[in-house]
């Protein structure tokens, strides 16, 4: 609960994965990846029930075994490289007879995410009245220096018509999506295809919090981590 609000957790994993076969359940850190999601959704303060929307039923056996609710199985025309992330999330709405006034999302892919990090995003989104909130963090690379190469080979700034900044300490704090929350009420989120909208509001996690598994250098890099700071 966050006030007088109740929250749904739903852990999204699907079985199809081309650029990294199988990567929700690889191992890293000692477990299958999926269940550092499991682990910070249980021990979230807010989140009131935790469920996972999968096709799989290799991944279903894997989060049962970890004690998290998986009522329903997701259909497989949810299940593709082409479903959109909107659609799960209302099946998953639907499917369930109880109603949520807050709905967070949750990828496997950001194991490292622990479950301050959710509550936060929670918090601040049920205090500041937004309708959706994401985590983000700061961009490693600037886009005041991205460039497009044409086609005669010049370059052509990303951020055309803005003055070309040369000294790093000049340089405005930018910040990405890293995927590891989404937060929306979910009166507004069924009715929207993505948490971004004019009123979307984001919330601030570390980089080293922030990484997003979608190679194998990605899962090594993870995996490090984990040794290095003892989780895994």
């Amino acid at each position: 609960m966050i006030g007088d609000k109740s929250v749904l957790g739903l852990i999204v994993a699907r079985g199809g994965s081309k650029g990294l076969p199988r990567k929700n359940i690889r191992q890293i850190g000692g477990k299958p990846m999926i269940a550092w999601t499991v682990e910070a959704g249980k021990q979230s303060q807010c989140i009131d029930r935790l469920i996972l929307s999968s096709e799989d039923d290799e991944i279903i056996e894997v989060v049962r075994q970890l004690e998290c609710d998986v009522p329903f199985v997701r259909p497989k025309n949810l299940a593709t490289d082409e479903s959109s992330p909107i659609e799960v999330i209302r099946h998953a709405i639907e499917s369930l007879p109880e109603k949520y006034d807050y709905l967070v999302l949750l990828q496997p892919t950001s194991p490292l995410r622990i479950a301050n990090d959710i509550d936060r995003c929670v918090e601040l989104c049920y205090q500041k009245k937004a309708p959706a909130c994401v985590t983000i963090t700061e961009s490693e690379k600037t886009p005041y220096w991205m460039y497009e190469l044409r086609e005669d080979h010049r370059l052509h700034s990303v951020l055309s018509g803005t003055k070309r900044i040369v000294r790093r300490q000049d340089l405005p704090k930018t910040y990405t999506l890293n995927g590891a929350v989404f937060v929306a009420r979910s009166d507004w989120i069924i009715y929207h295809d993505d948490f971004l909208g004019p009123d979307t509001i984001g919330c601030e996690m570390p980089r080293v919090r922030s990484i997003d598994i979608d190679s194998a250098t990605d899962l090594i890099v993870a995996d490090a981590i984990f040794k290095e700071t003892g989780l895994g």
